[in-house]
């Protein structure tokens, strides 16, 4: 049975962008920068942003409502619970990723266009905006990555696997969890030459420096590096079409040794496409960011991993947001 719909419900549908568009504005306005640590009045804050200061009054008790900001006799300051999140200082703060929603936001106001055909995405976007989108982008992916990585590492079990290869490793945070739960394996992380100047950066000064070897490359045009019992797949396969999964699935099954596997940690979808419920979004955001992403169903993966050759493709883990897991064996 579908949603009981009522208008309330179709209103607050309707409005839901207005939240998250007032955080954006605050972001790009650098609101947050200026109360970091210290209060200021929506006059002290239109002076040295230059903004109005009917605007920046509206946006400011916008902004406390929502609680992101906490008012008390006409000043303003951060809310002490998001601070460490946009603390330029805290390392692992989250402004990568709110960075990288305010470049999607651009994205989504071509979905009509694109939809329609009028407007085609000819590459990978977060791709074709420069070094800094790409240091921006791979930041955010930390941030979502450290948290889950831990977790991830144990129910793929690298158990008595001796080489790894993480294909388009980012940073390495996948990479540094298989190390640290696995002290005979060594790894190997594959990703594009800037990214691999991002991961080196981080990883030079860690413990697991001497278990890693960098590789620069491509995986559309590359082959990958061989000699690996285990293949880490992260986030990759719903930025590509079943052909490119199925081309980027040979080449991993010719990196593997015999016997070896390959784990895919992705979404998958039941076979209606609808659930889960993010999973579908989220092929939306495929849809206006690359040329033939989607998000897939287990049996479009499985298939696809045996035209490549892979045998034994079972589902590792089940779950509702991106990280279910799937593996198969050469």
């Amino acid at each position: 049975m579908g949603k009981e719909w009522n208008m309330e419900g179709l209103m607050e549908l309707g409005w839901k962008f207005c939240d998250s568009r007032i955080f954006f504005t605050a972001l790009e306005l650098g609101v947050f920068d200026q109360i970091l640590r210290q209060e200021k009045s929506a006059s002290e804050l239109s002076d040295k942003l230059g903004a109005t200061e009917r605007g920046m009054g509206i946006i400011m008790d916008a902004l406390a409502a929502l609680g992101l900001v906490e008012k008390k006799k006409g000043m303003y300051r951060i809310s002490q619970s998001l601070l460490k999140f946009l603390d330029p200082e805290d390392p692992d703060n989250a402004r990568g990723i709110f960075e990288h929603l305010i470049h999607l936001w651009d994205q989504w106001n071509k979905l009509t266009p694109i939809v329609k055909g009028e407007v085609k995405v000819e590459e990978i976007s977060v791709l074709s905006r420069g070094k800094e989108r790409l240091k921006t982008f791979i930041q955010a992916m930390h941030v979502v990555a450290k948290n889950r990585a831990d977790d991830i590492v144990k129910a793929v079990n690298p158990g008595t696997a001796k080489k790894l290869l993480d294909v388009g490793g980012a940073s390495g945070t996948y990479t540094v969890a298989f190390l640290k739960a696995s002290r005979d394996l060594r790894a190997t992380l594959f990703d594009l030459p800037d990214v691999i100047e991002i991961a080196q950066e981080r990883l030079k000064n860690t413990e697991y420096w001497d278990r890693v070897e960098l590789v620069k490359g491509d995986f559309y045009k590359d082959p990958l590096p061989g000699g690996h019992d285990l293949v880490f797949l992260s986030a990759i396969i719903h930025q590509n079409s079943l052909s490119q999964n199925e081309e980027l699935f040979k080449k991993a099954y010719d990196a593997l040794i015999p016997g070896g596997r390959i784990v895919i940690r992705d979404y998958v979808m039941d076979e209606t496409r609808t659930d889960p419920p993010g999973g579908a979004i989220f092929a939306v955001n495929m849809l206006v960011n690359t040329p033939g992403g989607t998000t897939y169903t287990f049996s479009e993966i499985s298939e696809t991993l045996q035209k490549a050759g892979f045998k034994d493709v079972r589902i590792l883990q089940s779950r509702k947001d991106m990280d279910s897991l799937v593996e198969a064996f050469r």
